[in-house]
C-alpha cells in the first residue's frame, strides 16, 4: 500500500529525531574513541545493486566495510535515516538533499550515484491505448512514483510547468507512491494513468511491451547527474579517511562499470545478488545498462543541486534566502576531483 505520510511531516520528523539525537549524543561510529570506524551501516534495494555494494565486491573500499540494515523505497527515507544516525550514510535525489540541509540538518553531499543518460533515465509511460499524450492531459489523473517530495515530482512538475500548466492544474494532478516493483503492474492493471519508471525496471517493463513514453528527464533536461550520498557532519569531521575511501571506492566502481563490456557488469551484478543470499530475483539487473552519472567518478556539479533549488524556490518550498550550491556539497573527499586522481 502507498504511503499516506506527507513528505512534510516526514521531513519535519526526520529534524525532529536529529535534534534529539544531538542532544543525546547518541552517534555510533567510532570516532569518538579516538579511532575511525571502518563498518557503515546501510539501505539497500531489493533485487538491485549499489554502487557501495560493487565498489566493496571489486575491493575499491579497501579495510571499509558495508553493514545492510535493511531495504528502502525511497531517497528522502533513506538521506533521513542518515540524517538521525539510523544509518552512516544515504543517497537521494538532489532536491530531497536541498530541502533537508535547509530545514538544519547536518548533512553534506560527498559523491554523485546516480543520474540520467541517452541510456539510463527516468520514462512517464502510459498504456499503449491512453488517450495521454501532453502536459494537459494529466489534470486529473493518477501519476505512480517511487515516492513523493523527490526526483520524479520535481521532474514531473517541471514539465507541466513548461507545458503551461498553471499552479492550480498542477495541483489537479495526483501523486501516488508506490513500491518501484509494483509500479509497472499497477499501470497495466489500470490502477494509475501513469507509471514513472526507471533503469532496469524500465527496461524490463518497456520490453514486456503494451507501454510507450510520453516524455523522459533525458528529453527535458539532458544529461544529468541526479542524485548523491550523503554523510552526517559529525560522522565527516569523524572519520575523514573512512568517508574518503568510500567516496573514492564508489567513484572507482562508476568508472569500471562505465569501460566494462555491458555483460562483464552485468555477470558481476548478478554474482552479487547471488553471493549476498536475500531470497530475491536477480533478473532486473539483466536490463542494466549505466549509472547515468554524469561526471567522471562522480565528482558533484554546482549545476547539479543549482537546478533544484531553484525549482523549489520557484515552488515555494524553500523559506528564507536560496542556499549556494557548493554549500550543500564537497569533492574533496574524491580523488577524480584532483588532476590525475582515482588512478
Amino acid at each position: 500500500m502507498p504511503s499516506t505520510r506527507s513528505p512534510r511531516r516526514a521531513l519535519a520528523a526526520a529534524v525532529a529525531l536529529l535534534a534529539l539525537a544531538a542532544a543525546t549524543g547518541c552517534g555510533t561510529d567510532a570516532g569518538a574513541a579516538g579511532t575511525q570506524t571502518t563498518k557503515l551501516r546501510y539501505q539497500g534495494s531489493v533485487g538491485q545493486v549499489t554502487l557501495p555494494e560493487l565498489a566493496a565486491d571489486l575491493g575499491y573500499l579497501g579495510d571499509v566495510k558495508l553493514d545492510w540494515i535493511g531495504n528502502v523505497t525511497g531517497g528522502p527515507a533513506d538521506i533521513q535515516a542518515t540524517a538521525t544516525g539510523q544509518s552512516d550514510f544515504g543517497g537521494a535525489f538532489n532536491g530531497a538533499i536541498v530541502k533537508l540541509q535547509t530545514a538544519n540538518a547536518p548533512i553534506t553531499a560527498v559523491v554523485s550515484y546516480y543520474g540520467s543518460d541517452a541510456q539510463t533515465f527516468q520514462g512517464y509511460y502510459v498504456r499503449d491505448d491512453s488517450p495521454i499524450r501532453g502536459p494537459r492531459d494529466l489534470i486529473g489523473r493518477r501519476v505512480g512514483m517511487n515516492t513523493l517530495g523527490a526526483h520524479a515530482e520535481a521532474v514531473l512538475r517541471t514539465w507541466l510547468a513548461k507545458g503551461g500548466l498553471t499552479a492550480d492544474e498542477i495541483g489537479r494532478v495526483e501523486l501516488v507512491a508506490l513500491p518501484p516493483v509494483n509500479t509497472e503492474q499497477s499501470l497495466r492493471a489500470k490502477q494509475i494513468d501513469v507509471a514513472v519508471l526507471g533503469g532496469v525496471i524500465r527496461d524490463k517493463a518497456v520490453a514486456a511491451g503494451g507501454i510507450r513514453t510520453v516524455f523522459t528527464d533525458y528529453e527535458l533536461l539532458g544529461a544529468f547527474s541526479a542524485g548523491s550520498y550523503v554523510f552526517r557532519d559529525d560522522f565527516i569531521a569523524r572519520n575523514p579517511d573512512t568517508v574518503r575511501a568510500f567516496v573514492t571506492g564508489v567513484g572507482k566502481a562508476i568508472e569500471w562499470a562505465r569501460t566494462q563490456p555491458r555483460e562483464t557488469v552485468v555477470a558481476r551484478l548478478k554474482e552479487i545478488i547471488g553471493k549476498r543470499g536475500r531470497n530475491e530475483d536477480a533478473t532486473l539487473v539483466d536490463y542494466w545498462k549505466s549509472s547515468g552519472v554524469a561526471e567522471t567518478g562522480g565528482v558533484i556539479t554546482d549545476r547539479e543541486f543549482a537546478t533544484w533549488i531553484d525549482w523549489l524556490a520557484d515552488a515555494g518550498e524553500l523559506k528564507g534566502p536560496r542556499p549556494k550550491p557548493a554549500d550543500l556539497y564537497t569533492n574533496r573527499f574524491n580523488a577524480f576531483a584532483n588532476p590525475g586522481g582515482g588512478a
